[in-house]
């Protein structure tokens, strides 16, 4: 057992003073970043950078926030998942269709459609671990299967109101803050401790170093690789509830804006698209930091090309800078002084 011990602490944790080094810098420094530009933004219109514009930008980027936390288990673990926009747009849709306002049900039809939306996760996992079909591939196969049957559930216009829990959740206040404030709050603290402190995301680390020195240590690996792509699944399925509660209604498109920005997230954030590296805090820095330029962009008032333009060179910047090299070349630099 020591033996065991052992090897997955080389496979897993003898990344772990490099990490605290450049993943903490990476987090310190989007939250500077992030508080710059919030500042910086009231130069452009004198509502931003307002605490009313903070909590806005707090409950738009809860969304993305849920959803990188599963996108960023997955690429933990060396996957991709690119089914996250049409599992958002079945959470939705389900939340609106199967459950809808005033169910008396609804206390387990919406675990029932979290569940849902975790089989598709499920789905793609067995294709990628099982069947050994590329990330890219599978997930993609499955956004197209659960899209269309999305637009077979709802004959091409989804229906529905937003279930009451939807509503409480997104638009109501505890302690005098906004209710998704809170949530996200929790859901990061929580977040934080299945990634950063717990046994089973010590195993994703050490599969995504290394599968298979992983598994002759003992872990787990084909449960380990199966999990993140359901959970994943599932917090897609949750954003979508969310947004349903904060929107008030679904639509068949609900989940597009944020498949790109996941993945961003998770990388502005100092994971490696490789897998073996990452933090959830720096996933949250980098939802937020998403979330912000998105914001200043639409109150520019650009048109919808020039902003996407414009979001994409922000986005390569930010992942130029804060690749592996530079972070190496800055402590050689060190070494040397």
């Amino acid at each position: 057992m020591s033996n065991e011990t052992a090897t997955l602490s080389q496979t897993g944790d003898t990344r772990k003073a490099a990490r605290i080094k450049r993943e903490t810098v990476s987090t310190v420094a989007i939250a500077i970043i992030c508080v710059v530009l919030l500042y910086l933004s009231r130069f452009i219109s004198p509502a931003l950078g307002s605490w009313s514009q903070v909590e806005t930008v707090l409950i738009l980027g809860s969304f993305l926030v849920v959803v990188a936390f599963g996108q960023g288990l997955v690429i933990l673990t060396g996957g991709l998942d690119l089914s996250i926009p049409a599992l958002i747009t079945l959470g939705g849709v389900l939340s609106t269709t199967a459950v809808g306002a005033g169910n008396p049900d609804a206390w387990f039809l919406l675990p029932a459609a979290l569940l849902a939306c975790g089989f598709v996760g499920f789905l793609s996992a067995v294709g990628v671990v099982w069947l050994r079909v590329p990330p890219f591939i599978m997930t993609m196969a499955m956004s197209i299967i659960v899209a269309s049957a999305a637009l077979g559930i709802t004959k091409g216009t989804p229906r529905g109101y937003a279930p009451d829990a939807a509503v409480a959740l997104m638009k109501s206040h505890i302690l005098g803050l906004p209710s998704p404030i809170v949530f996200v709050i929790g859901f990061v603290f929580l977040g934080w401790l299945l990634q950063e402190r717990s046994p089973l995301g010590r195993y994703l680390y050490a599969i995504g170093t290394n599968a298979e020195a992983s598994r002759i240590a003992g872990v787990p690996v084909t449960a380990m690789q199966i999990f993140p792509y359901v959970i994943s699944a599932m917090c897609a399925g949750f954003a979508g509830f969310m947004l349903v509660g904060y929107s008030s209604g679904a639509t068949l498109r609900m989940g597009d804006d944020y498949l790109l920005p996941s993945i961003a997230a998770v990388v502005i954030g100092g994971s490696s698209i490789l897998g073996g590296q990452g933090s959830f805090l720096g996933t949250v820095g980098g939802a937020f930091l998403l979330t912000i330029l998105g914001t200043i962009i639409s109150a520019i008032g650009l048109e919808f090309g020039l902003r996407t333009i414009i979001e994409g060179t922000i986005i390569l910047i930010a992942l130029l800078l804060l690749r592996e090299e530079l972070f190496n070349r800055i402590r050689s630099i060190r070494r040397k002084a």
